[in-house]
């Protein structure tokens, strides 16, 4: 598929961002108006519907194969269909686009068999189920940690395979992986955490952000989103392990580690995405330092404020890189 095609599955999925962002902060804030759909399933929009459609049309591009993209697809128009109202058929595309994005991972494992491609296709499994437990009226939320998780993690290891590991930190992945994919049917939350904080005490120690954090603009900006994250990962693991289910635990992953990994992801993700040359400029280091500035401020003092200043963020970023991409086109 051109690159230009790819636009507007993007696009699709940046409305159920957009909508997410208002149903998170119109929960904080009665006063502001939220479609019901967007009130009401947040997460759903934001992780399945968003942040499903962007991985999802990545997996597509990586697949070479034009039914890969019936995938975003799906998971967009899944999030159009729960802020319309019709939550049951929207749901129900989402299961659509989780399956499809499993059998398109296991494709690629099937191409280049490896840790990272099957810890890519443990990470899809984990999608398909949570999704699949919000179908069914259950409860998504472990699987969607998992999902994440995983397929961060795999993508790490495929960008840091050059990198001489032993054994040992082999084997350790690999358990804690296997581990963090059935967690969710212990129905155990602290269980989770603790394997979070494990999890992020690993990729602290063995990512390449460790090394390339020693370089400079675009490498080091990488490497900071980076271990901005897995630090976040660990505090919302503690927090799962210590409080359970709050607010805190739940922003400390889903915004301090997803954001920031998509933040550090973008300037590649993009390229190879849409075709498009994403420039460095260190103005991005702003939306960054807000979005774990205000994240402190929502996990510490308030809520509210934190969560507006989340948004901020985001929406500045969306900017910025939007603006540093058009202006090197126009140049």
């Amino acid at each position: 598929m051109p690159a230009r095609w790819r636009l507007p599955l993007l696009a699709l999925g940046f409305v159920s961002l957009v909508l997410a962002l208002a149903g998170g902060l119109a929960r904080l804030t009665p006063s502001l108006p939220a479609p019901p759909g967007a009130l009401a399933l947040h997460g759903a929009l934001m992780v399945s519907a968003f942040l499903g459609t962007v991985i999802s049309l990545e997996r597509a591009v990586a697949l070479e194969r034009l039914w890969g993209y019936a995938g975003p697809l799906t998971a967009g128009l899944g999030g159009v269909a729960i802020v319309s109202g019709q939550s049951v058929a929207g749901f129900m595309l989402l299961v659509v686009a989780a399956t499809l994005f499993a059998i398109a991972s296991l494709v690629i494992l099937r191409r280049q068999p490896s840790l990272e491609t099957a810890t890519l296709l443990a990470g899809a499994a984990a999608w398909l189920a949570g999704n699949a437990a919000l179908a069914a009226g259950g409860q998504p939320l472990g699987w969607w940690i998992a999902f994440f998780v995983l397929t961060i993690g795999a993508e790490r290891l495929e960008l840091s395979r050059y990198l001489k590991r032993s054994a040992f930190s082999r084997i350790a992945f690999i358990a804690l992986a296997l581990a963090l994919l059935v967690s969710p049917l212990e129905r155990s939350l602290r269980l989770q955490g603790a394997l979070l904080v494990l999890i992020a005490a690993w990729l602290l120690r063995y990512d390449l952000a460790r090394i390339t954090v020693r370089q400079s603009r675009l490498p080091r900006f990488v490497a900071v989103c980076l271990l901005a994250g897995y630090l976040w990962l660990a505090v919302g693991g503690l927090a799962f392990l210590v409080q359970g289910q709050t607010d805190a635990a739940l922003h400390a992953v889903f915004v301090g580690f997803v954001f920031s990994m998509i933040f550090g992801h973008a300037p590649v993700i993009l390229p190879a995405v849409l075709g498009v040359r994403f420039p460095y400029h260190p103005v991005l280091y702003l939306p960054l330092a807000l979005l774990h500035a205000t994240l402190a401020l929502r996990v510490a003092v308030s809520i509210p404020v934190g969560a507006w200043g989340n948004a901020a963020a985001i929406a500045v970023f969306v900017v910025t890189a939007a603006a540093l991409v058009l202006r090197r086109k126009g140049s």
